[in-house]
Parts: structure tokens; sequence; C-alpha cells
């Protein structure tokens, strides 16, 4: 036999010791992500394969781990717009292609109704509804990017501390008695300068200032778990850049359409927008 094969058929015990703790611990965390409600996350068994299938959803790659008993699961986000019901991931595993089903159920969200002083956030004129088009479709690819790397870790860190959670992922938002999306992230009232640190390891993928948003940040984790900080005071990172966990990315603000300071935080995963409270232990049904 080969040396160099034999050296790595002795070292593979140990790579797959200390590789297997890592992904199966955060396997057994994922169990905990499982709220399959329209804006939630569906954790969905795969089955036992020798190598990591492949998941899609709406023709999305997934995020797939081993859970703690070897066997692999599908994480997927859930769109906010989903209608509750039976839904299918396709799955390719083992040489072979099938289907596992999972339901979405339903779920209720409250109104929020905001005064702004600014009429321009509520009713752009053309050039800044322009402006607003391009930073769209901006945000729109780096929702959708899609790499490898699995996430550090799918239960999050809370990105500030302290401070309450002011507005709910999901609220149907009024601005000056005008209805517009559903609020797609959850917002932390804290001070101006409060710190904002990186939930997970990741890389920057977009640093900017938007018309809404004001200034964003957009950190990629992997698998397509994407998570973005809004109304931000300062950027203290760069596109490209590699951020790890507890890492401090930058500073909380008003900037944007905000009536005062706060961090706006969404997490996005295969796309979909989902309530960042499922990633913080901070759920409620």
């Amino acid at each position: 036999m080969n040396r160099a094969l034999v050296r790595w058929a002795n070292a593979l015990p140990v790579l797959i010791l200390f590789f297997s703790q890592a992904v199966w611990a955060q396997g057994y965390v994922a169990r905990s992500l499982n709220k399959p409600v329209p804006g939630g996350v569906a954790v969905v068994a795969l089955g036992d394969f020798e190598r990591a299938p492949t998941a899609l959803y709406g023709n999305k790659p997934l995020l797939v781990m081993q859970d703690s008993d070897g066997t692999w699961i599908a994480v997927t986000g859930i769109d906010l717009k989903t209608s509750p019901g039976r839904k299918t991931i396709n799955v390719v595993a083992g040489g072979r292609e099938f289907s596992v089903d999972f339901q979405v159920e339903p779920k209720q969200y409250k109104e929020q109704h905001i005064k702004l002083r600014n009429q321009r956030h509520v009713d752009p004129d053309p050039e800044q509804l322009a402006r607003f088009e391009r930073e769209y479709k901006a945000q729109i690819a780096a929702y959708d990017s899609y790499r490898p790397d699995l996430p550090s870790n799918v239960m999050l860190d809370r990105p500030v501390e302290g401070g309450r959670l002011s507005s709910p992922f999901g609220l149907r938002r009024f601005f000056n008695g005008q209805e517009r999306n559903p609020h797609s992230g959850l917002d932390f009232a804290v001070p101006h300068g409060t710190p904002v640190k990186a939930p997970a390891d990741g890389v920057v993928t977009i640093v900017d200032d938007y018309f809404f948003n004001g200034k964003t940040i957009f950190l990629d984790h992997g698998q397509g778990l994407v998570t973005m900080y809004c109304h931000l005071s300062a950027a203290d990172v760069q596109v490209g850049q590699k951020v790890k966990r507890g890492q401090v990315i930058g500073k909380v603000g008003a900037t944007g359409r905000a009536t005062g300071p706060h961090l706006h935080w969404n997490v996005s995963l295969n796309g979909n927008r989902v309530d960042p409270a499922v990633f913080i232990g901070a759920f409620t049904p």
C-alpha cells in the first residue's frame, strides 16, 4: 500500500473524531431551530448516507449538516409569504434522487404604525426610487449567495449586548398611515454607538449606505446563511474581509429610515428572510 495513503488512513480516525464532534454538535443544536411557519425555519431529516446529500427547496440549495446520530438534516428558511401546507425538498444522495416533505403551520403577525418626519421615506421621488431599485438588486444578490463552507455556529450570538427587542419580525408596517412591506428583521433598541458584533464567522459581502437601510453591512456565514445590519453610524469592516465570531463590525446609529438609534438585524436562509429570533432562542409562536 502507498505510504502516503497509509499515513492518511492512520490519521483519518482522529480527523473524523474532531470533525464529527463539531458537525454533530451543530446538528444537535440545529434541531432547536425547527419553527416551520411562514418566516420561520424547518429542520428536515434526510437519512443516513456516507456522504453529504444535496438538498433543494424552491430550486435553491439548503444548509445540510450531520445530526448527533450521524444522519443528515437540511435546514431551510421559509418565506414570510408562504401559505401553510405541505412543502417538498428535493434530495440527491447515495446515487439517487428523492423528495422529502415537511409541513408549514400557520402564524399570525401583528401590526405596527410608524410616524416619519421625512415623507420621502414613505413616498420616494423617481430618482430615489431608482436608487432603491439598484440597492435592492445588490441586496438580493447577496442574499442568494451560497458558499459551501458550513457555518461556524447555527445558533447565533446576539449582535449587540443589552437592550430590548423592539420591533419584532413579521410586523405589518404602516408608515404615516400607508401600508408597506412587513418588517423583515428584528430591532434591538440600544444606544447610539453600541458595538455590533458578528454572531458567527463570516465574509463581508456588502458595506454601503442605502436610502432606506442607512449604513449597512452584509455577512455571508456559509451555505446560504446571510445576515444584514442596518442603520449603523459606522462600519468597521471592508468588503471581502473575513470576520470571526464576536468581532466588532460596526456601531449602532439611526441612518436611513429610522426614528431613533437602533440595530435592524436580518437573517436570511436559502434566500428567504426569516425571523432572527429563531436563531437566538427568542422565538414566540
